[in-house]
């Protein structure tokens, strides 16, 4: 008997040497057997992986092993979302360039990844601020420039005075920047945009063929895009503003609802606002408030609903009535007019509006089933179905019909004045602002002349370099105050230049950079052939955290490099899958302080579990699972499970516990575990291995239970793997271990058990080479079996064990179950009523007597009627 632990500190290392001098995972395009692309989303070089990452990868390593092994030519490659203002702040806070301290940070990531074995072609490997990568970049801007998919235009900003950068809205918190703590204020400034809302419509219904995506992907991704059918409604002044303005317009989805329009509202950033701001100071000072609070829709949405009277007034469109018209900071511009009517009865925000500013309430739709006597609007307004009221010609009619009887009226001018309404669909979706006042980004490659005004860079002068030299430590942008870098000739008429320092979003590099791994060192974007018989990508996985911003932008630059030639589909990804987190329980000290789950010790079980802090013997608080965060203090460092445990521990640790779209709990127990798993699957191929050299040659395999389990377990575990049921294959796989072990134990050196078992030890292996392939190869060698096992074929299941050799039936006597049958497969009818009749519950319900009717449902139920 082997008492030869299995060393993965040894055996692992030895393996990776072998696959890379094999070079089994490079992948050629003109290989001819059918294509598979398999992609993990590419992760930032923040210097070390994390859990996350081996969760990920493995999950992605496991579908790429199982492909190749199916026969396909699978492309499964590596690169690094590179730049970023991180990287800027690092080098910034360790007095090094970006440049310096990203490439270090990746030389470090890939190194760990590698100890993971992942099958990933490391030759197409590249990084998104490598200059080949973003040079390829600024001709597909130049592309989309000449396209009209980009262009330039004011837009408003957050502004972060100190760090004198524009922010995100995320990046606003409670009205000042995340990082100076300084104010924000709005500004004008010049971006650039990619005109994403070109294909609103397309992206939006093209998300019905992504039946390979989870549902709840496409539905953020429809409401992000946000399509609405709805009315423009103009309302006309009741007399001219100073400036000559006669009427508002208005973008609203909810025209039913005019009758019961209390006030109008305007953006602080619509041009009648600032109109009147100019002779109304009090109007002024509300608005530069309103520039100062967060901008994104959340922030506004959770604020306090907050207006300042205009004294302006509009007539209602079909009555006698005046709305007063408001500046209100819940009013956003960039959607419909940036303008609405307030109908507080029926929409949140207008009803706390109306509250705080004593407005009226009128309610004109009417719940089903609901007397109009009995409904009053009191503590909260009322968003559902229903018929309407007090609304004049529109009473009694569905919410539907009201609305199309109100636009057929509104469109509808009279001889002498022009339509007050027109319907139109309208979207959520803006075009997409890439500018950023960065250093560590893609440049954009046009400069400004004074004479021939914004000229896109020459293809042949491509690529714009970032320099090297930049002032990090300087508040605002570095390439804006590099003394040479900006300066250049005009390409035009060579006047003295300006380039552009704006930089791009860094979503634009995660945005293509699918389809440049089909040909990663091509001279153009892409070699349009190769992407075309790669792309679209089979199976992608990654963050449901991607889930809007990423994958929309994809979806858009797909289009979008169609349009000038590049590619020739429309969807990046037929497949996506989007793993669940790694989560951990929290440990704290008496005095708050975080403590790391490496720094505890943890006893007991159940309510009885105690942490005690390592080093002090104090014990600590055991809180609640949470995601892993640095600021919990509840991460793992993914290279100590490596050293301590191996890669394949860790590995089948993540795809065991919880279905992959779900998170999962790491915890120390969980991997210890896996890596007992892991020592029994060795001993057990090792005591088969060394006992059967003294056993004789193998004779051909015969019937036997243990070849009836490892066939459906090899089915079964195929399955698992191609449709990312990792757990479910895990699952059947210790199954089969435990069955041949029992079948070890039974063998009693018979040849034909012992040609069964080495059939299933076979099997074993390979089954468990895509998610433990370091462990397999070992075995693999151990069942003295030539070559690598990562280069096997799947192997066949033989049909005819797969199905059921006898069916268990559910027995009724009048219609109520009273026992099961057990009986072959095939028998038939007869058989199925002469082996019922024989059934001891059967014979007591019928007391001599014959059955009056016995009904077979084949293989379902059977059913004796008395």
């Amino acid at each position: 008997m082997s008492t030869e632990r299995y060393n993965p500190q040894a055996v692992e290392p030895r393996w990776q040497a072998a696959w890379r001098e094999a070079r089994i995972f490079e992948t050629e395009n003109d290989d001819p057997r059918p294509r598979y692309y398999v992609l993990e989303m590419f992760p930032y070089p923040s210097g070390r992986i994390h859990i996350g990452h081996v969760r990920n990868y493995t999950m992605g390593d496991v579908v790429a092993r199982y492909m190749r092994a199916r026969g396909f030519n699978v492309l499964h490659p590596m690169g690094w979302d590179a730049f970023g203002l991180p990287a800027e702040n690092a080098a910034m806070t360790n007095k090094v360039q970006a440049r310096d301290w990203t490439y270090k940070n990746i030389a470090t990531m890939r190194g760990q990844l590698q100890t993971m074995g992942l099958s990933l072609d490391w030759s197409r490997e590249f990084a998104t601020c490598d200059v080949d990568y973003y040079a390829q970049q600024q001709r597909l801007f130049l592309d989309l420039l000449d396209a009209d998919l980009a262009y330039r235009r004011s837009s408003r900003v957050n502004w972060d005075p100190v760090d004198q950068t524009v922010l995100a809205n995320e990046q606003v918190i409670d009205g000042r920047g995340w990082r100076s703590g300084a104010e924000v204020e709005q500004r004008e400034l010049t971006q650039w945009f990619f005109r994403i809302t070109r294909y609103s419509e397309d992206l939006l219904t093209a998300l019905e063929t992504l039946d390979r995506w989870p549902a709840k992907v496409r539905l953020m991704q429809a409401n992000w895009i946000g399509r609405s059918e709805g009315m423009r409604v103009r309302f006309p002044l009741t007399k001219p503003t100073a400036a000559g303005t006669r009427e508002i317009e208005v973008y609203t989805t909810r025209q039913d609802t005019l009758f019961g329009a209390s006030f109008m509202a305007l953006s602080p950033d619509h041009p009648l606002a600032a109109e009147l701001a100019e002779g109304d100071a009090a109007l002024a000072g509300f608005i530069a408030e309103c520039r100062h609070a967060g901008t994104s829709e959340a922030a506004i949405e959770s604020a306090e609903k907050r207006g300042h009277d205009t004294g302006l007034a509009v007539r209602h469109p079909f009555d006698d009535r005046t709305l007063p018209v408001y500046v209100a900071n819940f009013v956003l511009m960039e959607y419909g007019a940036g303008a609405i009517f307030g109908c507080p009865a029926h929409d949140q925000r207008d009803f706390d509006f109306a509250r705080r500013y004593d407005l009226p309430v009128t309610p004109v739709v009417l719940p089903d089933g609901v007397d109009a006597a009995d409904f009053a609007i009191t503590d909260k307004p009322y968003d559902g179905e229903g018929r309407m009221i007090n609304s004049a010609f529109l009473d009694g009619m569905t919410i539907t019909g009201a609305k199309d009887a109100v636009a057929e009226r509104l469109e509808t001018a009279d001889p002498d004045s022009a339509p007050q309404g027109k319907r139109e669909t309208n979207y959520r979706l803006r075009d997409w602002g890439i500018s950023r006042q960065r250093y560590w980004g893609c440049p954009i490659p046009v400069v400004h002349c004074e004479a021939c005004g914004v000229v896109p860079v020459p293809a042949a002068d491509l690529p714009v370099e970032l320099p090297d030299d930049v002032e990090l430590d300087r508040p605002g942008n570095p390439l804006d105050h590099h003394p040479t870098w900006k300066h250049v000739a005009c390409p035009k008429c060579d006047r003295p230049a300006i380039r552009e320092t704006d930089t791009m979003d860094t979503f634009v590099d995660s945005s293509w950079y699918f389809a440049r791994f089909t040909a990663p060192r091509s001279a153009t974007p892409t070699e349009p052939q190769a992407a075309n018989d790669w792309l679209p990508v089979d199976q992608y996985i990654g963050g449901i955290e991607h889930a809007i911003l990423h994958l929309l932008y994809s979806r858009f630059f797909t289009r979008a490099m169609r349009l000038t030639g590049h590619l020739d589909l429309d969807e990046p990804f037929a497949g996506l899958f989007t793993q669940g987190m790694v989560v951990h329980e929290t440990y704290r000290r008496a005095d708050g302080a975080w403590v790391s789950p490496a720094e505890v010790q943890v006893t007991g079980e159940g309510t009885n579990r105690k942490a005690v802090e390592t080093a002090t013997g104090e014990q600590v608080e055991i809180g609640p699972i949470e995601k892993m965060s640095k600021s919990r203090r509840n991460t793992v460092d993914p290279t100590d499970i490596i050293a301590g445990y191996g890669a394949d521990t860790a590995r089948l640790f993540m795809l065991s516990d919880s279905p992959p779209d779900r998170d999962v709990i790491w915890t120390e127990e969980g991997v210890a575990g896996a890596h007992r798993f892991v020592q029994r699957v060795w001993r057990l191929v090792r005591e088969w291995s060394d006992g059967r050299e003294a056993a004789g040659p193998p004779v051909e395999a015969g019937d036997h239970p243990l070849r009836r389990t490892a066939h459906r377990t090899l089915a079964a575990v195929g399955d698992g793997f191609a449709t990312l049921r990792f757990n479910v294959a895990v699952a059947k796989i210790y199954e089969l271990v435990n069955a041949i072990s029992a079948a070890q134990a039974e063998a009693d050196g018979d040849p034909a058990t012992a040609a069964v078992i080495d059939e299933a030890m076979l099997i074993l292996v390979e089954i468990m080479a895509p998610i433990t392939p370091h462990l397999a190869e070992e075995c693999w060698q151990a069942l003295g079996q030539e070559g690598l096992v990562a280069t096997r074929d799947w192997p066949a299941a033989d049909e005819s064990l797969l199905a059921d050799a006898t069916l268990v039936l559910p027995v009724q006597v009048n219609g109520k179950k009273r026992g099961e049958l057990t009986i072959d497969a095939d028998a038939s009818q007869v058989d199925v009523e002469t082996a019922v009749t024989a059934l001891d519950f059967v014979q007591r319900a019928l007391d001599g007597r014959r059955p009056k009717k016995i009904v077979v449902v084949p293989k379902r139920i059977v059913n004796v009627v008395v």
